[in-house]
């Protein structure tokens, strides 16, 4: 009988915990045949043919083969650096990322950004600002871990979300103010930030306040000016509630014909109401494969990859089982989403419970308010780390090729040479 490991043990407690709360009409949604599906296109999409030949290596010596990273991008936001109240809370907070994440979405909403005029909000003693802290730290702590970073958002589409209260109320005012702090921000973080959403939630036009005209192609443009040619540009928008939104592919197509750099789209899906978990449990016909399909395909149109860029599941409550169907709704929402060709990355949005947005869920933590890991987070660290990551054991061929099949990502190889050396090399596969 083949053993498993104290991870795989836990994961496989999760599931049947999973299936014992979740109703037959919501694992019937998910069956046999979706999993079949989910399963096939994983190994098909997010796995690589690996040949290679091993300096040195003895014929027939034995070759470990461990991931070390991932190349999908499976993020979180950042927001809560340094604001848990205690040293052991902030440490276990900033571990989350290089451990379970790979990617961190940074905040630069311009309007706690700048709340005053010509004074920015950068550097570590700046004023505070809840779920806002100054980019100066974060992006160091980012660099220093190797992680991948999001800046969200260059321009906040909703103007009474993104825009600080000094912003004139003059369309032709506002452009060359636009300009100037897209610039500001290339000047200061360039490339360092690796990836940048340059519009966030531009569909909403009839809530959207006073902004320049056309200023969804003109922020892109801007941005492409002073910008470098290494960082990624993406359009956020969108939820997945909403279905298929040919309005906007059409916007991403606009961009793209008019000569705008867009990279990335992204696509938001936020279970704010703890009912809404609930009735996802209970079989209703919502967010299921067949609609998440449909939705991945439509943007598919825009023909660029696809980042689900901010996952809010709120657990219907703070109980045993309300954990285990956030957990179980999770699983098989990330099993999915990791098997779509066109998918680059997935983002968790709000890490702990409590430290979402005034009026969004108190639940949708991987990690409760006293930091303690939940199941969800139990189900994604099986997943990242257990599922997803290939460690294999092969011998070398007579000249010290070895071939394996492995999640895409890089690797680091240990084997012994002639000389009876153990040595170790990296590759990416």
């Amino acid at each position: 009988m083949k053993r498993i490991g104290l991870m795989g043990f836990a994961l496989l407690v999760q599931m049947a915990q999973g299936a014992e709360v979740m109703s037959e009409a919501y694992l019937k949604f998910w069956g046999p045949e979706v999993q079949k599906r989910i399963d096939n296109d994983i190994e098909r999409h997010r796995k690589a043919d690996g040949a290679f030949k091993l300096e040195g290596a003895k014929a027939g010596c034995e070759v470990k083969v461990e991931q070390i990273s991932h190349t999908f991008i499976f993020g979180g936001n950042i927001f809560l650096f340094g604001d848990l109240k205690t040293p052991e809370k902030n440490k276990r907070y900033e571990d989350t990322f290089g451990t379970l994440f790979n990617a961190a979405t940074v905040p630069f909403y311009w309007k706690t950004l700048e709340p005053e005029r010509g004074k920015p909000r950068y550097t570590a003693d700046s004023p505070y600002e809840y779920r806002r802290p100054p980019p100066d730290p974060v992006v160091a702590f980012c660099e220093s871990k190797g992680i991948n970073m999001n800046g969200h958002a260059i321009i906040y589409g909703i103007r009474v979300w993104g825009h600080p209260e000094w912003m004139p109320n003059d369309r032709k005012a506002m452009e060359p103010i636009f300009e100037a702090h897209i610039k500001e921000l290339a000047q200061r973080y360039g490339a360092r930030i690796q990836r940048w959403d340059v519009v966030n939630e531009s569909i909403d036009q009839a809530n959207r306040g006073l902004m320049p005209d056309d200023y969804t192609f003109k922020t892109f443009a801007w941005a492409d000016k002073y910008f470098p040619s290494s960082a990624f540009f993406s359009i956020n928008d969108c939820d997945m509630h909403w279905g298929p939104s040919r309005r906007y592919v059409e916007i991403a197509r606009d961009l793209i014909d008019r000569g705008a750099r867009v990279d990335i789209v992204g696509v938001q899906m936020h279970i704010f109401n703890p009912k809404e978990s609930r009735q996802i449990a209970n079989g209703a016909d919502i967010l299921t494969p067949k609609k998440l399909y449909a939705v991945l395909d439509c943007l598919q149109g825009a023909e660029r990859p696809i980042h689900i860029s901010e996952v809010t599941v709120s657990a219907p409550d703070d109980t045993p089982e309300g954990r285990a169907v956030q957990a179980a709704i999770v699983r098989n929402l990330y099993r999915l989403w990791f098997s779509y060709p066109t998918a680059m990355g997935i983002t968790w949005w709000n890490v702990v419970d409590g430290g979402a947005a005034p009026g969004e869920p108190s639940f949708s933590g991987i990690y409760d308010k006293e930091m303690n890991p939940k199941p969800v987070y139990q189900t994604l660290d099986g997943l990242i780390n257990g599922e997803w990551k290939t460690r294999l054991t092969l011998n070398a061929g007579a000249d010290g090729s070895v071939k394996f099949r492995g999640f895409k990502g890089r690797y680091r190889i240990t084997y012994t040479d002639t000389d009876g050396n153990v040595k170790t090399t990296e590759i990416l596969l």
